[in-house]
């Protein structure tokens, strides 16, 4: 199949900018995007010319580091994977297919398709942990969790970082993605003695990057690949508020 690739090509930070598009034939259905970049940037180094920069690692849908945003929508057209897993299937023979870097004013631009997303990392720094002893790990049933709440822990410790309800948010709210630290490690019982600072310090992390506010628009949960859902932001602001009132009358 054919397809041509619109690429947004950024020299550094402080260039302007600009797409540029490329034409690839004689590509297999089952190629996934950023094989078909990696197909690209052989021709392109072969030529002389600079190749496309971008994030990879595991190319499995489980590290996050893949995000771009494609024909308009973070990780592309199919809900609930991420852009390594999206093949060329998805856009038909003959399609043009936008690829742009994450735009938000937490996420700077480095070069090309690839952003700085440090600003999550100093989040999760600021509390999003479980102090405990160190020493050879506990015997599973010596804390026993409830079913439901174990399931639900776990459907936000699914939360891979890769920024893409950052980026479909309309203000850049990162709400989601701390709704789901403050979820994940508020229904465990390991989280509870640090609950209520984890709450305030993931909060004003939030807010000192630079991330927006949450409006509820509902986007950042349409663009998760792990389908986290907006009932973690809900949780998060039951958290704070506790935690804030918590330090009011204490």
């Amino acid at each position: 199949m054919k397809i041509a690739l619109r690429i947004w090509r950024q020299r550094d930070p402080y260039d302007t900018g600009r797409f540029v598009r490329y034409d690839l034939d004689q590509m297999r259905p089952e190629t996934t995007l950023l094989e078909a970049l990696d197909v690209l940037n052989e021709g392109l180094v072969a030529r002389g010319e600079p190749p496309v920069a971008f994030d990879s690692d595991c190319r499995e849908g489980i590290c996050g580091a893949c995000g771009l945003v494609v024909d308009g929508r973070p990780h592309g057209p199919v809900p609930g994977a991420t852009t390594c897993l999206v093949t060329l299937r998805a856009f038909g023979d003959g399609g043009t297919i936008t690829l742009e870097p994450f735009r938000t004013g937490a996420f700077p631009i480095v070069r090309d398709l690839v952003v700085d997303r440090r600003a999550l990392d100093r989040v999760v720094q600021a509390g999003g942990y479980v102090s405990v002893r160190t020493g050879s790990a506990p015997e599973a049933n010596t804390i026993p969790v409830e079913r439901d709440t174990a399931d639900r822990a776990l459907d936000a410790a699914a939360c891979i970082g890769c920024g893409a309800c950052v980026a479909a948010c309309p203000n850049g709210s990162a709400a989601l993605f701390v709704g789901a630290k403050l979820t994940h490690l508020g229904l465990l019982p390991q989280g509870q003695p640090e609950r209520a600072r984890r709450a305030r310090a993931l909060v004003a992390a939030a807010d000192r990057e630079g991330f927006g506010s949450c409006t509820l628009h509902g986007e950042c949960e349409a663009a998760c690949p792990k389908r986290i859902d907006v009932s973690v932001i809900a949780r998060m602001n039951r958290e704070y508020l506790s935690a804030a009132f918590a330090t009011w009358w204490s």
